[in-house]
């Protein structure tokens, strides 16, 4: 209940506690059932850090006066936002035989392929995943295909897949409305198992459409990426062995839609052994590139501070 009676400061931390909890429930377990609630989904986490804040300060005010109400509700609203941004996310670590990169590149156009090339051979990478290689620069692909000898390229539409492993098989799945493609490689291991590695590219949410009242345009891009996820998942369930998901999944580490790929496919593997919030589209604070696998171990997982595209490499090590 709500008492009214309470000083301001208390029902603060109450609206507080409320609001934090609210907003992440829709955005958790509503979220892609509605185009109010998906979008919620897609608000940075560090958001539900100024409520929080805002009501533990005044509390804490209130406390100095002699009011000892509300310092406890303020502190749980903003453990509950701290641990929602992932600033308290802290794993064990280890080494991985098997390293896979995955990196949009941004079509090449905020950074030179020297930049990009330096980044890939300092992650010494068996396995990289790129997406956006739809590049504009003319020659810019090839610049980057030669400064990656040793590795076998199989391309999509705007995905790259490149292997230092033995492929032995490949295959594409045209995304449907678009020219994307899921682009599917079957790999052989030294110890002989084979491993498919789909690397993906799935549609955004524009909250700019939602902005502007496009909503049919919001409510399309749902359909497409809930039919994406569900062909995933299909592939995954085909695959005899190992299988690892890599990729700009345009996807926040919550809702429907994420939690339905890491029961098909596997679990995250920054949530297995990543540490920080891992922000790998560092201009809005989301984690929104990902890798999820079954069949592997992660042992290692870390965001690169790396310039040359508004997207930030995530490399994982898997046993």
């Amino acid at each position: 209940m709500w008492p009214l009676s309470r000083p301001l400061h208390s029902r603060l931390a109450w609206l507080s506690l409320g609001v934090v909890a609210l907003a992440w429930a829709l955005g958790e377990w509503v979220a892609e059932r509605t185009p109010l609630t998906l979008l919620l989904a897609y608000v940075p986490p560090l958001v539900w850090l100024f409520p929080a804040l805002l009501a533990l300060v005044w509390t804490l005010y209130g406390r100095l006066r002699g009011r000892r109400r509300g310092v406890g509700l303020a502190l749980l609203a903003l453990g509950l936002a701290l641990r929602g941004a992932g600033l308290l996310h802290w794993r064990p670590q280890g080494d991985g035989e098997l390293r896979v990169l995955t990196y949009n590149v941004a079509r090449g156009t905020l950074g030179r392929p020297e930049q990009i090339l330096k980044t890939l051979k300092a992650a010494d990478a068996d396995v990289i995943l790129l997406q956006e290689t739809n590049f504009i620069p003319a020659g810019y692909g090839d610049r980057l295909r030669r400064g990656l000898a040793g590795y076998d390229l199989r391309r999509g539409h705007e995905v790259w897949t490149l292997s230092r492993l033995p492929v032995v098989g490949e295959r594409q799945i045209l995304l449907p409305g678009s020219r994307r493609v899921l682009l599917e490689t079957e790999l052989r291991r030294p110890d002989g198992t084979r491993l498919t590695v789909i690397n993906a590219h799935l549609h955004t949410v524009l909250v700019s459409s939602a902005l502007r009242g496009r909503w049919d345009e919001v409510r399309t891009t749902a359909r497409a990426r809930t039919w994406e996820v569900a062909e995933l998942c299909r592939l995954a369930t085909e695959a005899a062995g190992p299988v690892l998901l890599g990729g700009d999944l345009n996807t926040p580490p919550r809702g429907l839609l994420y939690r339905r790929l890491t029961r098909c496919i596997g679990p995250d593997a920054h949530d297995v052994v990543g540490r920080g919030p891992a922000w790998t589209f560092p201009s809005l604070y989301l984690r929104i590139d990902h890798q999820m696998a079954r069949g592997l171990t992660p042992r290692h997982a870390e965001v690169r501070p790396t310039p040359g595209s508004d997207h930030l490499p995530l490399l994982v090590g898997y046993h």
